[in-house]
């Protein structure tokens, strides 16, 4: 069986906000759509769900992310994802330079967690938190393979 991975979808409060970082950072908007009836129900699981969307892509046209502003029913607030708990709690980019990716993101008022780490001389890292409370790695190859 074939496989690869088609997107990773993420819900925001506000799409526009949320466009404006991932398209600041370098992503390109795609596609954009308002979606509901009876597929969207079946799809996503949830009844009567109605939303705005928008698929972003990265330059190398490899990765791409959906973002999703429910309109119906009103979005549920939890408290924002921790990098330690279960299940899905970030998206990550590999970036030409974390310290101008920091200061990008910066500008839509998203704040590294702690810092910015070095791992064994190979990766600068640091996880932003983006729009939403969504947590975006930034990695940063200091020795190009």
């Amino acid at each position: 069986m074939g496989i690869k991975l088609e997107n990773v979808g993420i819900a925001v409060r506000d799409l526009e906000a949320a466009i404006a970082f991932f398209t600041d950072l370098g992503l390109t908007v795609i596609g954009r759509d308002t979606v509901s009836g009876d597929w969207t129900d079946i799809a996503v699981g949830v009844d009567g769900n109605h939303a705005k969307i928008a698929m972003l892509q990265t330059p190398d046209g490899q990765g791409r992310l959906e973002l999703f502003e429910y309109l119906h029913p009103e979005a549920i607030e939890t408290e924002p994802t921790r990098p330690n708990e279960i299940g899905m709690h970030r998206v990550a980019f590999s970036v030409d330079s974390i310290d101008n990716a920091i200061d990008i993101a910066a500008r839509h008022g998203c704040y590294p967690l702690r810092g910015v780490a070095t791992y064994k001389d190979i990766y600068k890292l640091s996880y932003v938190r983006g729009p939403s409370g969504i947590i975006v790695m930034l990695a940063e190859e200091l020795k190009k393979t």
